[in-house]
């Protein structure tokens, strides 16, 4: 019994172009050729062909087939290692879905991180501090960022107010300074249940000054050049009451 390229493609569910690339990466063994020049497969060629086809089914590459050789004993190693990559690849594609379903559900944005997008909704965030929580998230770790959930979960008039959000790049200094004063007895207040947040310390994965830099070039990139003098203001006055 012999078969055709095409014969043994469909017998092996396959294609003939999947047979013909097996053949040029070395896979599948040339057989050999009828007095007219066609090709002539065996039984061999076929068990060799669904071997190879039921490994890729199962998620192996040419590659990983190829290093097994052509012997057809049980890979239990190569097997268990592929099952523990495809139980990590579905932990994430669960992961993946629950944030979907909840992106779906709570019309959240999707560039925020999903431990913020949750209550991101009722926060009143600006274009300015949903982007600074962005850049949050990248710089602190999960402890800050939980404390930065809840403060946000707590108080629905979360950020700096309507005050400091509408504040105009031109405003003179005494409108600065009066802004700052406001804000510090509100921002103290939180801070000082937010430890955390004022010092970060192990929570910053990419260490406290990489962090307080990227925080520095987010406020100066995202806020108007008023706003940012307010919360340098705001800092210096927070600074020499905790002296």
């Amino acid at each position: 019994m012999a078969w055709s390229t095409r014969q043994i493609a469909e017998l092996a569910g396959t294609s003939l172009r999947a047979v013909r690339h097996y053949h040029e990466v070395g896979l599948l063994a040339e057989p050999e050729r009828r007095a007219n020049g066609y090709k002539s497969y065996g039984v061999a060629h076929l068990v060799r062909l669904l071997r190879i086809k039921r490994l890729a089914d199962l998620g192996f590459s040419l590659t990983q087939i190829a290093e097994m050789g052509d012997a057809d004993e049980h890979p239990g190693e190569a097997l268990r290692v592929l099952d523990s990559e495809l139980a990590t690849t579905i932990e994430r594609l669960k992961r993946a879905r629950l944030e979907l379903a909840m992106i779906l559900r709570e019309s959240v944005p999707t560039d925020l991180p999903p431990e913020i997008a949750s209550v991101a909704a009722d926060a009143k965030l600006t274009e300015a501090d949903r982007s600074f929580v962005v850049v949050m998230s990248r710089v602190f770790g999960p402890s800050a960022m939980d404390a930065y959930r809840d403060l946000m979960r707590r108080t629905a008039d979360y950020g700096t107010g309507a005050e400091f959000d509408h504040l105009p790049a031109d405003a003179d200094a005494e409108t600065r300074r009066a802004l700052a004063e406001a804000m510090a007895p509100k921002v103290r207040a939180l801070l000082g249940e937010y430890p955390d947040l004022v010092d970060p310390g192990t929570s910053t994965p990419k260490g406290v000054r990489q962090a307080a830099k990227t925080i520095d070039l987010a406020l100066t990139d995202l806020y108007n050049p008023a706003q940012v003098d307010v919360i340098h203001r705001l800092r210096r006055l927070l600074a020499e009451e905790s002296r």
